[in-house]
C-alpha cells in the first residue's frame, strides 16, 4: 500500500479510531515504524525493523512500517507503507538525474539538490514526507516509532508520542571517514556528505524520548549529540535464534573465515582484516575469508587485496537468502567482526547464535555482544592486524578451543540477545512514552481552564 493510496483514502481501511482505543495499559498498541532506509542485504536498519516489526506484531500487536527505498523486507502479517524518494542512489546509476516527470513537490527538488550540492538528503526528505503522511492519519498510531531519521520534520506534533531509536551517532562515522580521507579534496567531500548529522544533533538534543541498543552506543549519543542520559533507555536487540542456529551436519570449511562488511567502510575495519589474513596465510595457506557485503572495484580494501597477491583467497557474496547466509556462517570455521566501531554489532550476535567461534575487536559495544576473551570470543583490539591474525591463526590451530567458544557463545545470545526480549522490552518504552504524553496533555488541559489547578484536572481524569 502506497503512502498516496493511504492518503487517497483507497487501499487497506484504517486500523482503529479515536479515544476509544486508548483505553488500559495492557491493551494492543498500534505502532508506525519508520524506516527512512531499509536495504535487507546491508546494514542493520533493514534487520532491525523487520525483525523488531515480526516481534512486536507476534507480542499482539499492530505493527505498520513506513518506509523509502530500499524497501525493507518484512514478515507476514507485518503490512508495509511506502513513501518513496526519488531513490536517487539505486543501482546501477546512483547519483542519478531524474526526468522533469519524476519530480512531485519541492520535497524532491530539496533532495536533488542536496544530492548535487554532495550531500546526502535522505534523512531530512524522507522526515519532511513522513510529517506529512503523519498528519493526514492523525489519531490511527499510537506511537510512532523513528529508526535513526532524526530529522526536522519530525519535530513538533505528530499525531502520537515519538520514540527514537538511535543505534550509534554517525558522527562516530564521519570522524572514522575523515580520518581515512587521502587529501584535503576527500575531506571536503566528506564533510559536505555528512553535512546532515548537523540536523541530527539538533533533532536529537530535542526527543523526549531516546532508544539505543548498548551502554556504549548510550555514552556516544551523551557525549556527541549532547542528549541527557535520562531520556535515553538501552534495549538490547540481537539474533533470530530460530533461524542463526547450530547443525552439526553442515560440515566445516577448512580456513574459512567469515566477516559481514561494506569494503570501503572505514569503520567495518575490513582493510585490517584482509592485513590479517596476509600474515595468516604465510603459516596456514588454507586459510580464506568470504566476505558478506559488497566488492569494491578500488580503495584500500581492494589495493590491499591485490598488494598482497590475495585475489583467490577473499570472495565476497551480496543479495544472498538469509538460508545462505545461514549455512555460509555454520559452515565457516570461525566468524570475525574486525569493525573499530559497533553500536551492538548484529553480526557478530548471529554468528555466535549459530555456534560458530567469533574473533572480534573491541571496538564500541562489540565486548557487550561477544563478552569476555577466552570464554566467548577471542577479542582483539580494533586495528590491530597482527593481533587480529594471531587470534585467528590460535583458533584455526585449536578445534576444541572454537567448540568451546562456539557453544558459549550460542548461550550468550540466548541469555540476552534475542529479538523477543527486544521487542517486550520497547514495547514498555512505547507505553511509557503515552504515559508521559498523557500527563503533558491533562496538564496543558489544565492551564487552558481558568479556575482549575492542574492537579484538579489531573484528578478528574482517574
Amino acid at each position: 500500500m502506497t503512502a498516496e493510496a493511504v492518503e487517497a483514502g483507497t487501499g487497506a481501511e484504517p486500523r482503529g479510531g479515536g479515544a476509544e482505543h486508548r483505553g488500559g495499559d495492557d491493551r494492543p498498541l498500534r505502532i508506525a515504524l519508520l524506516s527512512y532506509k531499509g536495504n535487507p542485504f546491508c546494514g542493520g536498519q533493514g534487520v532491525y525493523v523487520r525483525h523488531l516489526s515480526r516481534e512486536l506484531a507476534r507480542l499482539g500487536h499492530s505493527v505498520e512500517v513506513i518506509g523509502a527505498q530500499p524497501y525493507p523486507v518484512l514478515d507476514e502479517g507485518v503490512p508495509l507503507t511506502e513513501l518513496p524518494s526519488l531513490d536517487l542512489y539505486r543501482q546501477p546509476d546512483p547519483f542519478r538525474t531524474p526526468g522533469l516527470g519524476e519530480f512531485r513537490d519541492w520535497i524532491d527538488a530539496l533532495e536533488v539538490v542536496t544530492m548535487r550540492t554532495g550531500g546526502f538528503p535522505e534523512p531530512l526528505t524522507f522526515s519532511l514526507r513522513a510529517r506529512r503522511h503523519l498528519t493526514a492519519r492523525a489519531g490511527e498510531f499510537d506511537v510512532v516509532h523513528d529508526n535513526q531519521t532524526l530529522g526536522y520534520g519530525l519535530l513538533g506534533d505528530l499525531g502520537a508520542p515519538l520514540v527514537t531509536t538511535i543505534h550509534h551517532p554517525i558522527t562516530v562515522d564521519r570522524r572514522l571517514d575523515l580520518d581515512a580521507a587521502a587529501n584535503w579534496r576527500a575531506r571536503a567531500s566528506v564533510r559536505r556528505w555528512y553535512g546532515f548529522t548537523h540536523m541530527q544533533k539538533r533533532v536529537a538534543r530535542r526527543l523526549p524520548s531516546v532508544l539505543t541498543v548498548s551502554g556504549s552506543s548510550k555514552q556516544e549519543i551523551t557525549d556527541h549529540l549532547g542528549v541527557p542520559a535520562d531520556r535515553i533507555d538501552v534495549v538490547h536487540i540481537g539474533a533470530d535464534t530460530d533461524l542463526f542456529s547450530p547443525d552439526p551436519a553442515v560440515p566445516e570449511t577448512a580456513g574459512r573465515i567469515v566477516t559481514t562488511s561494506s569494503a570501503d567502510v572505514p569503520l567495518k575495519g575490513l582493510v585490517h582484516l584482509v592485513e590479517a589474513l596476509a600474515k595468516l596465510r604465510t603459516e596456514q595457506p588454507t586459510a580464506h575469508l568470504v566476505v558478506v557485503g559488497r566488492r569494491a572495484e578500488d580503495g584500500p580494501v581492494a589495493q590491499a587485496i591485490e598488494r598482497y597477491g590475495l585475489e583467490d583467497a577473499v570472495e565476497f557474496v551480496k543479495g544472498i537468502t538469509d538460508a545462505e547466509l545461514v549455512a555460509l556462517v555454520r559452515g565457516a570455521q570461525i566468524a570475525c567482526v574486525p569493525s573499530l566501531y559497533e553500536g551492538f554489532s548484529l553480526p557478530a550476535a548471529e554468528a555466535m547464535a549459530t555456534g560458530t567461534p567469533l574473533v572480534a575487536t573491541t571496538g564500541g559495544a562489540i565486548p557487550e555482544v561477544a563478552g569476555p576473551d577466552g570464554e566467548t570470543c577471542l577479542a582483539v583490539p580494533p586495528g590491530d592486524a597482527g593481533a587480529l591474525a594471531a587470534a585467528l591463526g590460535r583458533l584455526l590451530g585449536d578445534a576444541e578451543l572454537r567448540a568451546r567458544l562456539g557453544a558459549a557463545g550460542r548461550e550468550r545470545v540466548l541469555a540476552r540477545f534475542t529479538w523477543a526480549r527486544a521487542a517486550q522490552g520497547t514495547a514498555e518504552l512505547y507505553r511509557a512514552a503515552m504515559a508521559r504524553r498523557a500527563v503533558a496533555d491533562t496538564r496543558r488541559a489544565g492551564a487552558r481552564q481558568p479556575g482549575r489547578t492542574v492537579a484538579a484536572a489531573r484528578g478528574s481524569t482517574r
